[in-house]
């Protein structure tokens, strides 16, 4: 037989949908794993590496991402991507638009997506793919010829942009969103959407368990007026005012308007997306109760369960929706706790901080942009604040590494068994730090993390079955591969 090209030994591997850790050695053959046994002769391997006994995860797949929003493209996904990797994430699923930020143009995606993914090319450092978001109504019409001929399976609303731009009330949405003129990004148009998703899932019959709807479930006309009273409020800055600006009833109302328009139109494949309240997540449980046969994903986000109102990072945390107040930060892990969250990911959108903060007002919170990344800390995160809770390990892979990889059609992702492709990421559980944006890849110099001491960190990832990232250090150069969607 022919050698592994690498024999990874003394693993605790942590598979999903498992009860328990085993101590395994790893043979990896062609970028998959090939081979995992309590004992494989080293001869066998063209290469061994010793994990020393840690904890073995699937690499992460973090499901929602933001590259080349705040900075070009083309540097985004380079120092993005290195950030992903030093947090053990190894698929990275970014989403991408026409109009305002990005790559800042109109226009059809049949121009637009070959751009995006000529840019990307030979950047990114991790495996990485596109959630896309129908802008125009033409789009629309371009969805079945976006998964045919790029393998883009997974599609996404943002429910404010009806009337609120990415940081508050916009001029028009033809400026922000560069509509064509006659159109309108309603719900009306969110309807028409999830018809052309239902239309694709009769039609690829052997995609259709990819093919999703992603919603940012927010609505504008709450967001104009509850800005207006936290603007006109005495005292009330910071964190607390951006709460107040888009209180979790917002959350709640586009939960059940997204869910009935599902209901309405029969598409079944639906993704809440980064649920940050009590009333928001109640709102998605309602739903799944009531329309039982769609198939919801709920989401959290790492930001949304380490910060909360109270943090000192100000202006630095905020983020669409806003970070919450302790009572929800606790209520998201009692139900994540409870089998009630299907994953969680980062949102990350670098946002450096001479773009995050005003120059002439900087503490002001309404002139602050929103988003910060976060990819790099998505797994220590979890992993620290998980394990206090007593969640296992087992569990963190699920939502961390299976779920989000099966939601979105990397089927062959997301477990360490043979066939699979050798993503792993070491960490170390014992190991303590204290977060320092110095210290990250990220090209966003900040971090609203800053400052705060996560338990479990990691050593090593590898991608299909290169090592990425050791010890702190980048090694090699820039090899992930676009992710056309699903992939079996």
């Amino acid at each position: 037989m022919t050698p592994f090209d690498l024999i990874i030994k003394n693993v605790r591997v942590i598979r999903p949908n498992r009860n328990a850790v085993d101590l395994l050695d790893i043979g990896i053959r062609d970028g998959k794993f090939a081979k995992l046994a309590p004992e494989i002769p080293a001869e066998d391997g063209r290469e061994v590496f010793d994990a020393k006994n840690l904890l073995g995860f699937p690499g992460l797949t973090d499901g929602h991402m933001h590259v080349g929003i705040y900075s070009p493209l083309a540097q985004d996904a380079t120092t993005e991507s290195r950030a992903a990797a030093m947090g053990g994430v190894t698929s990275a699923l970014t989403y991408f638009r026409t109009g305002a930020y990005y790559l800042n143009k109109g226009g059809h995606y049949a121009d637009f997506y070959p751009e995006v993914l000529e840019i990307s090319k030979g950047r990114y450092w991790v495996d990485y793919g596109y959630h896309l978001a129908p802008i125009n109504g033409y789009h629309i019409d371009e969805m079945p010829m976006l998964l045919e001929k790029f393998g883009v399976s997974s599609f996404k609303i943002f429910m404010f942009y009806g009337g609120h731009g990415l940081h508050g009330r916009s001029g028009t949405q033809n400026d922000f969103l560069k509509l064509e003129e006659g159109e309108r990004y309603d719900f009306a148009h969110f309807e028409f959407i999830m018809r052309k998703l239902k239309e694709m899932m009769h039609a690829y019959p052997d995609k259709s368990r990819a093919i999703s709807l992603s919603l940012h479930c927010e609505i504008a006309d709450i967001l104009n007026a509850y800005t207006r009273i936290a603007e006109n409020t005495p005292g009330l800055v910071g964190l607390p005012a951006y709460h107040a600006a888009r209180p979790p009833h917002s959350e709640g109302l586009a939960v059940f308007i997204a869910s009935y328009l599902a209901y309405e139109t029969e598409c079944l494949n639906i993704n809440l997306l980064h649920l940050t309240s009590r009333k928001a997540l109640e709102a998605a449980l309602m739903m799944q109760a009531v329309f039982p046969h769609i198939n919801f994903r709920r989401e959290v986000t790492v930001g949304h369960l380490l910060l909360d109102i109270d943090s000192p990072a100000g202006k630095w945390a905020k983020v669409n929706p806003p970070i919450r107040p302790r009572a929800d930060v606790e209520y998201l892990w009692e139900q994540v706790l409870n089998r009630k969250v299907d994953w969680i990911v980062s949102d990350h959108a670098c946002c450096k901080a001479e773009v995050k903060a005003s120059e002439n007002d900087p503490d002001n919170i309404w002139l602050a942009k929103s988003g910060f990344g976060g990819t790099e800390y998505l797994l220590s995160g979890v992993f620290s604040e998980g394990s206090k809770r007593g969640m296992s390990y087992n569990h963190m892979a699920e939502l961390l590494c299976w779920n989000p990889a099966q939601r979105y059609g990397l089927f062959h992702k997301g477990d360490i068994a043979e066939g699979y492709t050798a993503d792993l990421v070491l960490l170390d559980p014992r190991e303590s730090f204290v977060v320092r944006a110095a210290e990250s890849e990220s090209g966003q110099g900040y971090t609203p993390f800053e400052g705060q001491e996560l338990t479990g960190k990691v050593k090593a990832t590898f991608l299909r079955g290169n090592l990425i990232y050791h010890n702190g250090q980048m090694l090699g150069t820039a090899q992930g591969q676009y992710l056309s969607r699903p992939q079996s």
